[in-house]
């Protein structure tokens, strides 16, 4: 999410976190929807790679849509929320858009039905860190790497197997350090475009006319489905994304 001050306690602070980080290895069929195309509502069943499959990725942050010059990204921070995330995924289902959710490793421990039900439905993951810092720039690379790789871990096992994709730094706090090890992991270091700042509770009337007005900006836009009242996103989004549709937009993910 955008980097702001306030209103961020929620999140509570993590105590004593490992640095060391082992991916859940199985033999177990997990859901991977996330790793279909973006018009693909099907889930698919295979297996959990072991860490050792990982595949690094570019370093340089993505805005960019794999749906081509028209394409749109939808970008979801900071839950699951046993709350909103449910009312988001039902306004992605009714218009059939996917769209990519950055999760705070936290929330994903603690809601890990959520977790598999925003696989289920053919979404992305993407780590966004343990505790939500967002002055994680400020602080040592070793505190950097228990805020990416912890977040990793918890919500890969969370998922069920399913790895996050995309790393997308709180506040945009990006260093070139975690740059570097989002990409060595396969997460792919994640940006925005439009900010449509509905956490500062604009109403939906503002949300819906950031999106119209910065969407020149680039393709990526940045909603949030946690940290407290998020109805006006619900009904931002109900009203965005069909209107992107009327006007020619294809939804897809951020590229890798």
């Amino acid at each position: 999410m955008a980097r702001h001050s306030g209103g961020r306690g929620w999140y509570g602070k993590v105590l004593g976190a490992a640095l060391g980080v082992t991916l859940l290895a199985t033999g177990a069929s997990v859901w991977t929807a996330q790793a279909g195309a973006a018009g693909d509502a099907s889930p698919k069943v295979t297996s959990a790679k072991p860490a050792t499959a990982v595949k690094p990725v570019a370093v340089t942050i993505a805005h960019a849509s794999d749906a081509g010059p028209r394409g749109v990204n939808i970008t979801i921070d900071d839950g699951p929320d046993p709350e909103w995330t449910p009312q988001v995924l039902d306004v992605l289902r009714e218009y059939g858009v996917k769209a990519t959710f950055c999760m705070v490793g936290t929330q994903a421990q603690a809601h890990p039905d959520l977790v598999k039900q925003v696989v289920a439905a053919g979404h992305r993951l993407c780590d966004h860190s343990v505790s939500h810092d967002t002055t994680m720039d400020k602080k040592s690379e070793a505190y950097q790497s228990q805020q990416i790789l912890d977040a990793e871990r918890m919500i890969t096992e969370a998922s069920g197997g399913v790895r996050p994709m995309y790393y997308r730094a709180p506040g945009g706090a990006f260093t070139p350090y975690s740059r570097k090890l989002a990409a060595s992991r396969g997460m792919r270091p994640l940006g925005w475009n439009v900010d449509t700042k509905d956490f500062e509770l604009p109403g939906a009337d503002a949300i819906v006319a950031t999106v119209e007005r910065e969407l020149p900006n680039g393709p990526t836009l940045l909603f949030h489905d946690a940290g407290g009242d998020r109805s006006e996103t619900v009904e931002a989004l109900r009203r965005v994304l069909p209107q992107l549709k009327d006007e020619g937009y294809a939804f897809g993910f951020p590229v890798r």
